[in-house]
C-alpha cells in the first residue's frame, strides 16, 4: 500500500514523469540504461561487455549523488523521490545482475540456483536495513555497501582467462557468496561515494576498464 504521500509534501499539479526530469535521477536512470545492458550481455555470454556496463552503472549511480549534494533548489519530494529511485535501481543493479551473471557463467545449471538466491536475498536485506537505519554513526556503512559487489566482480573478471571455465566457475561462486556474506555482516565500511575525490577515482578507473574489456571485444 502507498503511504508516502502522508509523509512527503507532494505538489499536486506534478505527475509520476515530471519527478523523472531531475538531473540526479536522469543520471540513475542512465545507470539503470547501463545495467540493462550489462543483462543482456550477460545472457549473451558477452562478458567483457557485460563488465563494462555493471561498471558504467556504478559510475552514473556515485555521480548521481554527488551531482544531488550540489544542486540548488531540489525540493524535498524531489530528494525524496530520487532516494527511493536509487534503492530500487540498486537491487536490480548489484544484487540482480550479478546473481544472473553466476547463473549464466554456470550455463544455467540448477546448482548455481541457491548461490544466486543468497546473493538477492542479501542485496534486498542489505538495502532495506540501510533504507531503515541509514550510515552508522552518519559516517559508515554497516556491512559492505552493496555496489561494491559489481567492483569486485569486474575486477575478479579481469583474471578470467588465467583459469578453465570450470574452475572460475567455482571461484566466481564463491565469491558471490563472499560478498552477500559480507553485504549483510556487522563491518563497518566508509561511505566512498560521498566523497568527490573517491568519484574522481572511479572515473579514471571505470575509464580503464571499460579500455581493458573493449580490447577484449576487438
Amino acid at each position: 500500500m502507498e503511504t508516502k504521500e502522508t509523509i512527503i509534501q507532494k505538489d499536486d499539479n506534478n505527475t509520476i514523469i515530471s519527478y523523472v526530469f531531475d538531473i540526479p535521477n536522469i543520471c540513475s536512470l542512465a545507470g539503470l540504461g547501463c545495467t540493462t545492458l550489462a543483462i543482456y550481455f550477460i545472457i549473451q555470454g558477452a562478458y567483457p561487455a557485460a563488465m563494462i556496463g555493471m561498471i558504467w552503472a556504478v559510475a552514473f549511480d556515485w555521480a548521481d549523488g554527488l551531482i544531488a549534494r550540489r544542486m540548488k533548489g531540489r525540493t524535498g519530494a524531489d530528494s525524496a523521490f530520487g532516494g527511493q529511485l536509487d534503492v530500487l535501481i540498486d537491487i536490480v543493479s548489484y544484487a540482480a545482475t550479478p546473481a544472473i551473471l553466476l547463473l549464466s557463467y554456470g550455463k544455467f545449471d540448477p546448482i548455481f540456483l541457491p548461490g544466486a538466491f543468497l546473493m538477492l536475498v542479501a542485496g534486498a536485506i542489505r538495502l532495506s536495513y540501510f533504507s531503515t537505519f541509514g550510515l552508522a554513526g552518519g559516517t559508515k556503512y554497516t556491512g559492505l555497501a552493496i555496489d561494491n559487489n559489481s567492483i569486485a566482480l569486474v575486477v575478479l573478471f579481469l583474471f578470467e582467462g588465467f583459469f578453465s571455465t570450470g574452475t572460475f566457475a567455482v571461484i566466481l561462486y564463491a565469491t558471490g557468496l563472499g560478498l552477500a556474506a559480507l553485504n549483510v555482516s556487522q563491518i563497518k565500511t566508509p561511505k566512498l561515494s560521498g566523497n568527490p575525490v573517491n568519484v574522481v577515482i572511479l572515473a579514471g578507473f571505470t575509464l580503464g576498464v571499460t579500455a581493458i574489456y573493449g580490447w577484449r571485444l576487438l
